[in-house]
């Protein structure tokens, strides 16, 4: 499967970024724990260059914890911060304030020794679309203040949004890059729902992550679908087995796959098929 998405806004989010840089102490940035590696923008090392990061891996209730804590070790390895955090029920991002407060000790004495220590620090957010940057904020602020919904491209222009009295985040739209090298980058991506499913041929997206989680989570697909992946079987075909386990079945005993295919990524997004990793840092040639 091809996948491209590249929508004009995001070539002036990157110019809105590289304007703002000026104005923040730090660079925030939001990873989807699930797939670290392609949910990270690899333009975003070069545009951010010199600020002091931290790693949020978001969703980490729905990744391998072990996996997790490998990664976390690798980014610390690159020296960035680094925080385990799921947005979406508020758990670790109480730990956030303290994490950037840890980060920018430095900068903070400095401050503090030129008179200035009740100075606000100002923190940019950064990610890929629908990697949970307005919901995470909306938790450290403790009110909704950003825009969210569970699909990818709402956050459309930058907004400052005051935490406390000393610390301040810019919320900015989601930015993907205009190529995948990788295929394997682009269908993470439309898993996790980085990428509108409006443009992608859901039946295929579903077959290929069936593919990967007979490969690679084999129970998951036993305990959700009442289904034993065997050696021969293709992505449609699992597909066409969890269909008729779910009396998906239409008139002429025809599965509908389709229906199938909708269900099996809205679970898989949400958490439904357990908790497992797409990515490591061994296989990502991160060790």
């Amino acid at each position: 499967m091809k996948i491209q998405w590249y929508p004009g806004h995001m070539t002036k989010t990157r110019r809105m970024i590289a304007e703002q840089l000026k104005n923040v102490d730090a660079v925030c940035e939001l990873l989807d724990a699930r797939i670290p590696v392609s949910s990270r923008n690899p333009d975003v090392d070069e545009l951010t260059a010199g600020k002091p990061r931290l790693v949020v891996l978001n969703r980490a209730d729905q990744a391998d914890p072990a996996v997790t804590k490998r990664w976390a070790a690798y980014f610390r390895d690159q020296s960035c911060a680094v925080l385990e955090c799921s947005a979406k029920d508020g758990g670790g991002v109480e730990r956030f304030s303290a994490a950037v407060r840890t980060l920018l000790a430095d900068k903070l004495r400095a401050y503090a020794e030129k008179g200035q220590a009740g100075r606000t620090v100002r923190v940019m957010v950064l990610g890929v679309p629908n990697v949970g940057k307005s919901t995470f904020i909306n938790r450290i602020a403790g009110r909704k203040t950003a825009k969210t919904e569970d699909r990818p491209g709402v956050t459309r222009a930058k907004q400052w949004v005051p935490v406390d009295r000393g610390l301040e985040l810019l919320d900015t739209p989601g930015i993907l890059w205009p190529k995948f090298e990788d295929q394997s980058v682009g269908l993470n991506l439309a898993f996790t729902g980085a990428v509108r499913d409006e443009i992608m041929d859901i039946e295929g997206l579903a077959c290929n992550l069936m593919a990967y989680l007979a490969a690679h989570y084999p129970a998951a697909l036993t305990a959700r679908y009442k289904l034993e992946p065997g050696a021969e079987d293709s992505g449609y075909d699992l597909l066409q087995k969890a269909g008729k386990n779910r009396g998906f079945v239409m008139r002429g005993g025809e599965i509908d796959t389709e229906r199938m295919a909708k269900i099996l990524l809205d679970e898989f997004r949400g958490g439904k098929l357990g908790r497992f990793s797409l990515e490591t840092p061994e296989e990502a040639g991160h060790a």
